[in-house]
């Protein structure tokens, strides 16, 4: 086994996909054997409140092997997504006045309102 990180196999290409705060690198690098595989890095910058910053690095390893079922999967589930909620981006980030369901308070009806109620006696408690 060699002391030499994995991260530090040849580079042969490479593709940036800038998203936002978040940076996506996709790189094709070389085993020592000179067969070719995939990392995906997930970049993200943080800002502290004095001004600086640092980044988060999450990477993801994909041998050819795995290429075919990988493929499948991530297909299968941004489709999922896409059928389920269309292509519209809707969140918090991209409105500031969006509100989930959950967080919306459901309507008091009159019915409701008009006299049933339990009294409740913490003195039980």
């Amino acid at each position: 086994m060699s002391d030499r990180d994995p991260m530090d196999q040849e580079e042969i290409h490479s593709k940036v996909l800038r998203a936002g705060r978040r940076t996506y690198f996709f790189d094709v690098r070389s085993t020592k054997a000179g067969d070719y595989y995939l990392t995906i890095t997930e970049s993200k910058k943080f800002t502290h409140d004095d001004g600086s910053f640092h980044y988060k690095k999450h990477k993801i390893y994909l041998y050819k092997e795995d290429f075919d079922a990988f493929k499948e999967n991530v297909e299968e589930m941004m489709n999922f997504i896409i059928d389920e909620k269309g292509t519209e981006v809707i969140s918090e980030r991209h409105q500031k006045d969006f509100k989930k369901e959950e967080d919306t308070p459901p309507a008091i009806s009159e019915e409701k309102t008009s006299g049933s109620f339990t009294d409740v006696s913490f003195d039980d408690i």
